[in-house]
Order: C-alpha cells, then structure tokens, then sequence
C-alpha cells in the first residue's frame, strides 16, 4: 500500500533551507513546529532535513519526493536575499501551482506585518505530494500552517483522487 492511498498513514516531510542553522551556527526553530503541526493533522513524518539555501534544498526535495510523501513542508529561504532559493529549487519539481493557498498565507501575514508580502514562496503539487514553501521566521510558519489548518484533508484528499467535494 502506498503512503498516497487513502486509508494508509500519510507521510510527511520538511526540509529546513538556513546555512546557519546546517553549519550548526544557529538553532533550527522552525522544523518542531511544522513536525508539532504535522502530527497533530495525523501525519509520519520523516526526520526533518537541515540543509544550506540554494541547491541543497533542491537536492532535498528530490530525495524526498523518492519516498512519494503526501506533504512536504519547507521553511526559510524565501525572502530577497542573494541566497534565498527555495523557490526557485521548488516550482520546477511542481507538476501544478497553488496559488490560492500562498496568496491565503501572505495576505494572513501580511494583516500582522507588511514583510509577509515580500515572501517568495511556492504551493502545489507533485504528482500526489503537496509542496509548500513557508517563511524562515516561527511567526510566519505559524501563519502559514493556520491558513492551510482547514484545507490539508481536503487537499491530501484531492491529491490522492477523490473526488468528494
């Protein structure tokens, strides 16, 4: 039975994009509140992935889009510095954007600080694998995860072929 199917666990992965925090020089706060979030929605998650911005995240993704994941969750490198990539690293392994969840999520940021507007982030689907890319900062990660709070059944479910509305 494969993760995607319904009535199997769902599988989750999260890719953490932060050179810091990968060299060790700073301590990665946003993976156990996506992991906490993750689990609470029912989710087994696979070890969370550490990895510099740029390519190592592309590299990350890859890896766990083998394992066919029903979400994977990235968060940091999204904003306007020379190094934040994720998004460019995500929107070619997406066979279809959503972007009604990240418009969702910036204009949630965005009613608590105009920077939410400056994130550059991805949502949408490969194959049967949710993608999202959500900001660096545990403020903008919690924002995100309540906008998608509602709807992560619904989509998984979409994704895995139903077709209940």
């Amino acid at each position: 039975m494969s993760a995607c199917e319904p009535n199997a666990q769902r599988k989750a992965g999260v890719v953490i994009a932060s050179t810091r925090a990968a060299a060790g020089i700073y301590t990665d706060e946003t993976g156990p509140i996506i992991l906490d979030w993750l689990k609470e929605h029912g989710f087994d998650t696979f070890p969370t992935m550490v990895v510099p911005d740029g390519e190592p995240v592309g590299a990350a993704l890859r890896a766990l889009l083998t394992q066919e994941p029903a979400v994977v969750i990235t968060s940091g490198g999204t904003g306007l510095s020379p190094d934040d990539r994720t998004p460019e690293m995500t929107l070619p392994l997406l066979e279809r954007e959503i972007p009604g969840i990240m418009e969702g999520i910036r204009r949630a940021g965005t009613a608590k600080t105009p920077m939410a507007m400056l994130s550059r982030g991805h949502a949408g689907a490969a194959g049967k694998t949710f993608i999202i890319n959500l900001p660096g900062s545990p403020k903008g990660v919690m924002d995100g995860l309540a906008v998608l709070d509602p709807v992560i059944g619904h989509l998984c479910e979409q994704l895995e072929g139903s077709h209940g509305h």
